[in-house]
């Protein structure tokens, strides 16, 4: 079986569709033989031939096959365009009334002649004919479920090994922010003492030899507090990297980002020269949270990334249309746009993240343009 589903899927789809069209021309003549008229025989070309455009229009594909099976007892056209309908739309009772219509055009003949004298039979073949109309439906919306949950078993593990990243930067980030501030509270605590006792000496002893080494004292003392002060903000900082020597993304990484993402997205605008470095691995980091988001969340939504900036504050938004395909409830502690924040408030900014009355959603951060 299975080689068998490898060699059909490896069929190109025009081989598909010309031989649909050679079995309902098949079909139709074994019904005909030498009876049609010059019309019929029309009807039989046409509701044949469009048997081509089924996978591009597949409404109008169906409704130009209803006066073939109006005119004679066919099968293959009318239950191939059925079930490519079925297949390409979701819209149930449009799918309804395709059968209906395609039972009522089946039984246009048999009707007349049946009714009359045999209702028992006419009511059976009502029931067959009607259940021919919608088994083509139904399994086309078998096979439309079938991809669904497939693309969603995609997306759910996608989720997951995103879910998990978060959860590993999140611990790491727990880690490097105790650190922080074990190094703030004690060890920078411990340097200002020895810089204040050392600033103590130098105005107190008599000796300048002793002035002066206390002045070095006092020098070292303030250097090493600004390198402590700079190696918290670095940990505080952190995007979750096992360490700050790997190369950071920047502005300049964000077109590449976008068009990795697998959404279709809109880049505009632009942000203030000069800003800081890690005023630029923020936008970065919120573009890319909020367009994992999108992908885990709005399957199918289109994006826009517009980055802005005004004489007092720069930032970016990203908004996103409402979903275009069902999606799976998935659970998420938030750790993502709880980071966002974090960094946002490094930047003395805030991030907003609320649905827009369209159905989508949209995140904003905003942060001072002086430098940070």
């Amino acid at each position: 079986m299975s080689t068998i589903q490898a060699l059909w899927r490896r069929l190109p789809p025009w081989a598909v569709d010309a031989g649909l069209v050679v079995l309902a021309a098949l079909d139709a003549w074994i019904n005909l033989f030498d009876e049609g008229t010059p019309l019929v025989w029309a009807w039989v070309a046409l509701g044949s031939a469009v048997l081509f455009l089924r996978r591009r229009l597949p409404l109008t594909a169906f409704l130009l096959t209803l006066p073939m099976t109006a005119l004679m007892d066919v099968a293959v056209a009318p239950i191939a365009a059925l079930y490519t309908l079925a297949t390409h739309s979701r819209n149930r009772p449009l799918l309804a009334g395709c059968a209906l219509l395609n039972t009522a055009a089946t039984l246009v003949w048999p009707l007349s002649d049946v009714f009359s004298t045999d209702r028992t039979w006419t009511l059976v073949q009502f029931v067959y004919t009607l259940a021919t109309s919608f088994a083509p439906v139904l399994f086309g919306q078998l096979v439309q479920a079938r991809h669904d949950v497939a693309r969603q078993l995609v997306e759910v593990e996608e989720a997951r090994e995103h879910e998990r990243a978060l959860y590993a930067e999140t611990v790491l980030a727990r880690e490097r922010a105790q650190l922080a501030r074990e190094m703030h509270d004690v060890v920078s605590h411990q340097v200002s003492l020895i810089a204040v006792q050392a600033g103590a000496l130098q105005v107190a002893a008599k000796d300048p030899d002793a002035r002066d080494g206390a002045r070095t004292i006092r020098t070292l003392s303030v250097n090493t507090l600004d390198e402590l002060r700079h190696m918290v903000s670095l940990l505080r900082a952190s995007g979750g990297k096992e360490t700050e020597l790997t190369p950071q993304p920047t502005l300049a990484d964000l077109q590449q980002l976008i068009a990795n993402s697998g959404i279709e997205t809109t880049l505009t605008g632009g942000l203030p020269p000069g800003i800081s470095t890690t005023a630029q691995r923020t936008v970065y980091r919120t573009v890319q949270e909020a367009l994992t988001n999108v992908r885990k969340h709005a399957p199918g939504a289109r994006a826009e990334v517009r980055l802005w900036h005004d004489a007092r504050h720069f930032g970016v938004t990203v908004t996103n249309t409402a979903p275009t395909r069902p999606s799976v409830a998935l659970p998420s502690a938030r750790h993502g746009l709880i980071g966002l924040r974090e960094r946002a408030e490094l930047l003395d900014g805030t991030l907003a993240a609320e649905p827009t009355p369209q159905g989508g959603y949209t995140i904003e951060l905003r942060a001072p343009t002086r430098p940070v």
